[in-house]
């Protein structure tokens, strides 16, 4: 039985898709002054998922050294090259200045204060309105009075507007004072005059945040939140299984409704986890762009189910029905959850429409073989990229998902009535275990949904969110 880390010749490149050759070595290399956007180039013209529908990114585009070296001191800033160099088609590709940031996002440790948050629009205004979600165990908002459900409206004094939340919240001070808020019984954001300091630090999630067994009428259900695909935490989410598992539950809700997704290998570690009887079947199939498509074998582009992992028995759970929780800013490797599942069980989803990401990226760093473990990684800058190399394929061969996913039983969030994550009146756990007893909890809001239209969250702090990422 192959296991799901595939045993790969060693190669410096994060993933191996061509080999230890010096890819970047192919071409003409200009001056030092144009070192990044160099790599830029040619990192995209080998990987990018559409690189052939790009013309400036054609392997015939430039009819000369000097005619290359033209197009690139056009771009002073790497970013402007970037985002010139990218498709219409295409939400998620980035690049960033500084490497370690995005290495420790991709971990699961960011700088946090641990209060996850989102962001709605106010109905008829350019005001935001945040709220909280949920905080993180051992964080800084951990110790401080600030809970699931609070509203907050100001930060450090300033009301949050369309055009300045982004600059407010996702600065790098260290500090920041959140300014508390409530609903009138009208909608009218009111000012409550409570703040709250927060502080930021290195903070690495468990994305296992609750893993629990309810009872519902004569059955035991399992219950789990799960934030984010962390390889780091992938013996706990196994162990998280284990303790399901020996609570004989006979059905499982997986709550995604806050993962923005991450690695797909433990994308298929958690499918691997759910089921069991499919050991050594297909989970998902990448496809890349014609170049990198004819360099890779199948054991570098396929996922498949396994029983084991690094060895350890997984505590899998053998089942034909798995019912999801999912929201606006369900996304990436959560939704491969759904569509690698759909040929071999039953998916109820319960929530809101998913995000509607089918692809998957690579990161590149400025060396020889684009790997960051590369000897010849360049000293000079800190550049990476994170652009969009694959889309995913089913068992079945579907991918086309880039609307999302509809519920199954549609029911959003309510700011007004948000519930305490895990306890059985929380509105769409209550909804779910309605479905599996398929009796009415009686469970009524006392209040109206809150009309507000979402627009951002915690969940984009971090350089890695809402990334799925090919990690063999």
């Amino acid at each position: 039985m192959k296991e799901l880390r595939s045993i790969l010749p060693f190669c410096l490149l994060f993933l191996t898709l061509a080999g230890c050759d010096d890819l970047d070595d192919k071409i003409y290399t200009p001056d030092n002054t144009l070192e990044v956007q160099d790599f830029i180039w040619k990192g995209l013209n080998h990987y990018y998922y559409w690189q052939e529908s790009v013309g400036d990114l054609s392997d015939n585009r430039f009819p000369s050294n000097e005619a290359y070296t033209d197009f690139l001191e056009n771009y002073t800033d790497p970013e402007a090259l970037f985002d010139h160099l990218l498709s219409d088609e295409d939400r998620f590709s980035y690049i960033t200045s500084d490497y370690r940031e995005l290495q420790n996002s991709q971990a699961g440790t960011d700088l946090s204060s641990g209060m996850e948050f989102g962001l709605v629009r106010v109905s008829g205004t350019d005001d935001v309105l945040g709220y909280v979600r949920y905080i993180i165990p051992g964080s800084n908002a951990a110790s401080k009075p600030v809970k699931r459900g609070d509203l907050f409206n100001s930060i450090n004094g300033i009301h949050l507007t369309i055009d300045n939340y982004y600059d407010l919240l996702y600065n790098d001070a260290i500090s920041f004072t959140i300014g508390k808020a409530t609903l009138d019984n009208s909608g009218t954001v009111i000012d409550t005059g409570e703040t709250v300091e927060l502080l930021k630090l290195q903070l690495t999630e468990n994305p296992v945040l609750i893993a629990k067994v309810l009872q519902a009428g004569d059955l035991s259900v399992g219950y789990l939140m799960y934030n984010r695909f962390t390889r780091t935490f992938e013996n706990e989410l196994n162990q998280a299984f284990g303790d399901l598992a020996r609570e004989n539950i006979q059905e499982l809700i997986i709550d995604l409704r806050y993962n923005p997704g991450g690695s797909i290998s433990t994308a298929t570690l958690l499918a691997s986890l759910i089921t069991g009887q499919f050991n050594g079947k297909l989970f998902t199939r990448l496809v890349y762009n014609s170049k990198v498509q004819q360099e890779i074998s199948s054991g570098n582009s396929e996922y498949h189910l396994s029983d084991r992992i690094d060895g350890i028995s997984l505590n899998q759970l053998s089942l034909n029905r798995v019912y999801i929780i999912t929201s606006s800013r369900t996304a990436s490797a959560s939704e491969l959850i759904i569509n690698g599942l759909n040929p071999y069980i039953d998916i109820i989803k319960v929530g809101d429409v998913t995000t509607g990401k089918n692809e998957a990226s690579i990161t590149l760093y400025d060396s020889p073989s684009f790997g960051f473990d590369d000897p010849g990684l360049n000293p000079n800058h800190t550049w990476a990229m994170q652009p969009l190399v694959s889309r995913n394929q089913n068992a079945d061969g579907f991918s086309d998902y880039t609307d999302g996913f509809q519920p199954d039983y549609l029911l959003k969030e309510n700011l007004r009535d948000l519930g305490i994550l895990g306890e059985t009146d929380e509105p769409l756990l209550a909804r779910t275990l309605e479905l599996i007893t398929s009796v009415s909890s009686k469970i009524t809001t006392k209040y109206p949904p809150y009309p507000a239209d979402p627009i951002d969250g915690s969940e984009n702090k971090g350089p890695a969110s809402g990334n799925m990422l090919d990690d063999q």
